[in-house]
């Protein structure tokens, strides 16, 4: 936390206030997409000496620095196994498997949760899935978002954390199902203090930053609307919502006090990733949310991925300065303001 409470002032000072309330506040941080390296079609997809480790070194810190991290993980661990995935031309097609060893950089990173609803999960069958599962669970890493395991509980420091994830992927959690949606959230709260809501969904690309508020079909597939899917997980229950799938950073927005992020980009895309441009720049967000699930501020800090990929802090601040506009423009009515320095407050 970054305070504790003041006991020395009879009238503290508003920074006072604000630092007091940090010791009764939770801290979740989100990311967006995780593939740290594929050994399908070649080895060349891996990073230098089949080493992971370096490629969240630069942020480690921050991630490590929060109640709960969560972050999607795009493709599965698998180490032997055929693909499944249709591919006329392997050198062209993106299926991703990462080696079993690279499990270690998630726990190092400090990921309490993942979502596994997403295209790439399942590009290696059951095989890629279950040796996925298998290995989360030694680790102590949660996950949802799948049909086997939409949902998980866990425990933090004496707060009950439900998660589930949806994406319109076959073998997940589908985002398009408004009635199983809205079951799922509201049976987790029923169990739990907090509920982390995950959404693969929306078009993808440069040409798709926008929160359009109707549903996004991309390749012929029904992607979502993930403005209305983010309000009804609200009303189910939902205290954050976490959005990823587009391959950019969107808009963040506030529904009923509870946070939304309608995309949080590439976070840590090794290769085969496209990083040009706005491809190449993702957020590392934080919250403080109160007991209840109120979003009470936040933190913004600034990451882009050079070369082949992996994060490291970005003085220029342009997934910052991309937030603000792209909140500008699609939620003009929005209750959140967001300074240069990351900083997202509650407008007065």
């Amino acid at each position: 936390m970054l305070g504790n409470p003041l006991t020395d002032s009879v009238f503290p000072s508003p920074i006072d206030s604000i630092k007091s309330q940090d010791s009764t506040l939770i801290s979740v941080i989100g990311v967006g997409d995780i593939m740290m390296g594929s050994h399908f079609p070649s080895s060349n997809y891996l990073p230098p000496n089949n080493d992971c480790a370096p490629l969240l070194d630069p942020v480690k810190h921050i991630l490590n620095d929060a109640d709960v991290t969560f972050g999607n993980l795009e493709g599965c661990f698998l180490d032997e196994g055929k693909v499944v995935k249709q591919c006329k031309d392997t050198t062209k097609c993106y299926a991703f498997k990462m080696p079993s060893k690279y499990v270690s950089c998630l726990t190092e990173g400090g990921f309490d949760v993942v979502s596994l609803a997403n295209n790439h999960v399942g590009d290696f069958g059951d095989a890629g899935r279950v040796n996925t599962i298998n290995l989360l669970d030694s680790v102590g890493i949660h996950f949802g978002g799948l049909l086997s395991h939409p949902t998980v509980i866990f425990e933090r420091n004496g707060t009950k954390f439900g998660f589930c994830a949806f994406s319109p992927n076959v073998g997940t959690c589908d985002i398009n199902d408004s009635i199983s949606v809205k079951r799922i959230v509201s049976e987790l709260k029923k169990l739990c203090d907090i509920v982390i809501v995950s959404f693969h969904g929306g078009a993808e690309g440069a040409d798709n930053v926008h929160v359009t508020r109707s549903s996004e079909v991309f390749y012929g597939e029904n992607r979502g609307n993930v403005y209305e899917f983010s309000r009804q997980v609200i009303d189910a229950g939902a205290d954050i919502v976490f959005g990823h799938g587009p391959h950019v950073t969107r808009a963040i927005d506030l529904y009923k006090d509870r946070f939304i992020a309608y995309s949080l980009g590439n976070f840590c895309t090794y290769s085969r990733f496209n990083l040009k441009g706005p491809n190449g720049f993702a957020p590392i967000v934080k919250l403080y949310i109160d007991k209840s699930g109120k979003f009470v501020k936040g933190k913004i800090f600034a990451v882009k991925q050079i070369g082949s990929g992996g994060p490291v802090l970005d003085s220029d601040n342009q997934v910052t300065k991309e937030i603000q506009r792209l909140t500008r423009m699609d939620f003009p009515e929005s209750l959140l303001k967001i300074d240069f320095d990351g900083s997202i407050n509650v407008k007065e």
